[in-house]
C-alpha cells in the first residue's frame, strides 16, 4: 500500500521539479479561473475544434478573448506542463475577461482536413454562436494574436457576427489576397513571384495526408487524460534551408528533405488569379469589415505594404463611419511580430533604431475594455489614429492618417553613363528629369544567371530558417556584383523624412521570354556602409496585371511599374539615397528561370541580358515621400 501511495507521489514531485518554471503560472490561474480544457466545440458539419477555456471564478458574465491558432498549444509537452497560453490567460482572467486558444480544422486535436488559414469560415462564426451562448458569455467577443492568429481574423470579420465586438490584429499580412495596388494572395506572392518563406513554413505546418487522427467517440476527459502522453506534433529534422532552397525544380524543394505530403503540393501551381485564392479563408478588399480594428504593423515585416493598404482601405469604405471612426494603426521597426522584443536599444539586423518599446499591454486591453467592455475610458484621447517609428530620427510619431498628411512626392530619376553596375560604377539619383534622347543616354546592362543569383542579405522577411536573418544590414558587399546596378544620390544637405510608399516606374527590356526586376530603398552612412530599408520585385510577365502573363519581345523597352515599397526613414544630412536593381535576390524570392514556361516545375534555366533603361524617352523614376519636415 504505501509503495503505492509513494509511487505517485514521488511522480507528482518529479513533473514539479521539471516544469518548477511554468508550473506557478498554472498554480495562479488555477486559483482565478476555471480551467476547462480539450473542449471539442460543434462546427455546422460536424468536425469539432479542440479549445482550452478559461474563464474567471465566481459566476457573472464576460466578455470573451479567442486566439485561433494552426500551432501546438497542447499544455503537456515531454512530459512537463508547459506555459504557452498560460500567461495570456491569466492576464486576460485577471483584467475580468474569459480567454479561449482554439486549434484551426485538422491541427492537432482538432477534428477535420487542415488548409491554411483554417477554411472554411464558417468555423468562425459557429465558434462564435457557441461561445456567445455559454452562460458565462456577456455575448461580446474580442479576437487577438500575431501572425497565423491574426491572420484568419479579416475574413471572418466581414461575415459580420454579430458577437464580434472588436479585433487586435498583429504582423497579418499572410491573410490578406488582393487589396487595392497589392495582389500578393496571402504573401506567397509579391510583384508575382514566389516569396519563398512558405516553402519552409509549410515543411514544418502542414499535415501529412497520412497523419494519425482519434476516433470521433472520444470523450473530452479522455482526451485530457491522453493529451499528456500524446502530443499529435510531428517532430520536423531540421533542414539546412541555406542549402535546401537551392533544389530545383521549387516544387520538389519538400519532397528533397523528405517532408510531410501536403497543402504545398497543390499551392505551388497556382498562379496570382487562380480561383482557389478566392475560395479559402484569404480577405480580399471585396469583402467589407464592419467591426473596430486594432492593427499593428513592422518595417521589417515581409507584408507592410498590404498591411498598411487594409488600414486605409477600411478606413475609406467601411459604410458606418462610426466602424471607419474605429481602426487605428501602429507601425513598429521591428522584425516579424516582435513588437514586445524592443528595448532601449532596439536592433533590426545591424542596424541600431533607438528605443522603440511601446506599452502594447496598455494598448490593447483599453482598446478591449472600450468596445467589448462599454467602458468609458481615455484610449481615443490618448492614442493617435496613426502611431508610426521612423528610423534614422529613432523616434516615435502620430499622424491622423498614412501617408502622413503634407506629404509631397519627390520624383529622382536614375541616370548614368550606361555603366551603373556595381556601386563602383557612375549610376546616380538625381531629382532633374533627363533630357537626352535614347541614342545619347547610354542604358545599363547586366547578366542575369539564375544558377548564379543576388544573394539575400536581411530583408523584410520571416520564417526562413538559417536561409536569411531578417533586418537591416549593410549590402555594400552585395553592390560588387555586376549583376546589381546601383543608383546613389549626392550627399543630402538637409535631412529629409521619407514616409510613406514609395513607387517605382523602369523601363526594361531583356532577351528573354520573362525575367524579373528586383528593387532595394538604401540608407547609405556616411561611412559607405548601405542599409537596406525595403525590397520588391515584378515578374515581368505580369507587368501588365495579374489575370494574364504576357511574354517579353527581345529587346523591346517596357514600362514597368513596381510593386510599392514603404518605410519611414530620416535621412540626416551626410546620408544617401541609393536605389539597387538587379533580377534576383534569392532565396528571399523564388529565382525565374527566364524560361517563359511554368517555372515552379523546370530545373533548367535560361542566362539572360536585362537591360534599365533611362532617357527622355524611358523616364525611370524612384516617387520619394518627403514627409513634412519635424527634424
Amino acid at each position: 500500500m504505501k509503495r503505492r501511495i509513494l509511487l505517485p507521489l514521488l511522480l507528482l514531485l518529479g513533473l514539479i521539479s521539471q516544469a518548477q518554471d511554468t508550473l506557478p503560472i498554472y498554480y495562479k490561474l488555477a486559483e482565478i479561473a476555471v480551467i476547462e480544457q480539450k473542449v471539442m466545440i460543434p462546427m455546422r458539419d460536424g468536425v469539432r475544434l479542440a479549445t482550452d477555456i478559461y474563464r474567471p471564478k465566481g459566476g457573472g458574465k464576460h466578455p470573451l478573448i479567442l486566439s485561433k491558432t494552426p500551432y501546438n498549444f497542447n499544455s503537456w509537452v515531454d512530459g512537463k506542463m508547459t506555459a504557452r497560453s498560460f500567461e495570456e490567460a491569466y492576464e486576460a482572467v485577471s483584467r475580468g475577461y474569459a480567454f479561449a486558444v482554439q486549434n484551426e480544422r485538422g491541427r492537432f486535436f482538432s477534428e477535420g482536413e487542415w488548409d491554411i488559414l483554417g477554411t472554411p469560415v464558417t468555423d468562425g462564426d459557429d465558434a462564435f454562436t457557441w461561445f456567445a451562448a455559454q452562460s458565462w458569455s456577456n455575448g461580446k467577443i474580442g479576437l487577438i494574436g500575431c501572425s497565423s492568429t491574426a491572420e484568419w481574423q479579416m475574413a471572418v470579420a466581414a461575415r459580420k457576427h454579430p458577437a464580434l465586438g472588436a479585433i487586435v490584429a498583429q504582423g497579418y499580412g499572410a491573410g490578406v489576397g488582393k487589396v487595392g495596388r497589392f495582389q500578393e494572395q496571402g504573401n506567397w506572392y509579391r510583384g508575382g513571384a514566389q516569396q519563398m518563406l512558405f516553402t519552409s513554413w509549410l515543411y514544418g505546418t502542414q499535415n501529412d495526408k497520412f497523419r494519425p487522427t482519434f476516433s470521433k467517440d472520444i470523450t473530452q476527459q479522455d482526451l485530457v487524460r491522453i493529451s499528456r502522453f500524446y502530443d499529435m506534433a510531428t517532430e520536423m529534422p531540421r533542414v539546412d534551408w541555406a542549402k535546401a532552397f537551392n533544389h530545383l525544380p521549387v516544387s520538389d524543394i519538400i519532397k528533397n528533405v523528405d517532408g510531410q505530403v501536403g497543402v504545398y503540393d497543390k499551392m505551388i501551381t497556382r498562379k496570382p488569379n487562380d480561383p482557389a485564392w478566392y475560395t479559402g479563408g484569404l480577405w480580399h478588399e471585396t469583402m467589407p469589415i464592419e467591426v473596430p480594428g486594432y492593427w499593428f504593423v513592422s518595417w521589417f515585416d515581409v507584408s507592410s505594404g498590404p498591411n498598411i493598404e487594409l488600414f486605409n482601405h477600411v478606413r475609406n469604405t467601411a459604410k458606418d463611419r462610426k466602424i471607419a471612426d474605429n481602426q487605428y494603426l501602429v507601425i513598429a521597426p521591428v522584425l516579424h511580430c516582435s513588437f514586445k522584443r524592443a528595448t532601449e536599444d532596439t536592433k533590426v539586423g545591424d542596424l541600431s533604431v533607438g528605443d522603440a518599446r511601446l506599452n502594447y499591454n496598455d494598448l490593447t486591453w483599453s482598446w478591449f475594455d472600450l468596445h467589448l467592455k462599454g467602458e468609458t475610458n481615455n484610449f481615443k484621447q490618448q492614442n493617435p489614429r496613426v502611431r508610426y517609428y521612423t528610423m534614422g530620427a529613432n523616434k516615435w510619431q502620430t499622424a491622423d492618417s498614412f501617408p502622413v498628411p503634407g506629404t509631397r512626392i519627390q520624383n529622382m530619376w536614375l541616370v548614368s553613363g550606361g555603366h551603373a553596375n556595381t556601386r563602383n560604377g557612375d549610376g546616380a539619383l538625381t531629382t532633374t528629369a533627363p533630357t537626352k534622347s535614347p541614342m545619347k543616354e547610354a542604358p545599363d546592362t547586366f547578366t542575369y544567371d539564375p544558377m548564379n543569383p543576388v544573394p539575400s542579405v536581411g530583408g523584410n522577411v520571416c520564417c526562413t530558417g538559417n536561409a536569411i536573418q531578417g533586418g537591416s544590414y549593410d549590402q555594400s558587399q552585395v553592390e560588387l556584383r555586376e549583376d546589381v546596378l546601383v543608383y546613389t544620390s549626392e550627399p543630402l544637405t538637409e535631412g529629409i523624412e521619407v514616409t510613406g510608399f514609395i513607387e517605382s516606374t523602369l523601363y526594361v527590356s531583356s532577351t528573354g521570354a520573362d525575367t524579373d526586376i528586383t528593387l532595394k530603398l538604401i540608407d547609405v552612412h556616411p561611412d559607405g556602409k548601405a542599409y537596406n530599408l525595403d525590397e520588391t520585385i515584378q515578374r515581368l510577365r505580369y507587368r501588365e496585371g495579374y489575370d494574364k502573363e504576357v511574354w517579353l519581345e527581345k529587346g523591346k523597352v517596357y514600362k514597368v511599374n513596381m510593386s510599392p515599397m514603404v518605410t519611414s526613414n530620416y535621412f540626416a544630412p551626410g546620408h544617401r539615397i541609393r536605389i539597387e536593381i538587379s533580377s534576383s535576390n534569392f532565396p528571399r524570392f523564388e529565382r525565374n528561370l527566364n524560361t517563359g514556361g511554368p517555372n515552379y516545375n523546370e530545373s533548367k534555366a535560361v542566362t539572360v541580358q536585362n537591360t534599365i533603361h533611362h532617357s527622355k524617352l524611358y523616364p525611370s523614376v524612384i516617387k520619394i515621400p518627403i514627409a513634412p519636415k519635424r527634424f
